[in-house]
């Protein structure tokens, strides 16, 4: 599980993108899901800063930076990256 902001979590395995919120289609794509009740607010009420796609297209809404989240899945993914023996 992958801490993505204020005692919000997401599975791992689950994520296939991170983006920013800030470009045209983007914006798009989370309006659609929304309209198609597939988006979930993960910010508490504060400003989006990235959004995940999972493997199932939900759409996630965090305030955490893309980078940051990127950095808490890749430091998770080290130790069975490590078990090659």
């Amino acid at each position: 599980m992958i801490n993505i902001g204020y005692g919000n979590y997401i599975s791992g395995e689950r994520i296939l993108t991170i983006i920013r919120p800030d470009a045209a289609p983007t914006k798009r794509m989370v309006q659609f899901a929304r309209d198609n009740g597939q988006c979930i607010d993960a910010t508490s009420g504060r400003k989006c800063k990235a959004v995940i796609v999972t493997t199932g297209m939900q759409v996630v809404l965090s305030a955490l930076l893309p980078e940051t989240i990127a950095k808490r899945h890749n430091s998770g993914n080290v130790q069975e990256e490590g078990d090659l023996s």
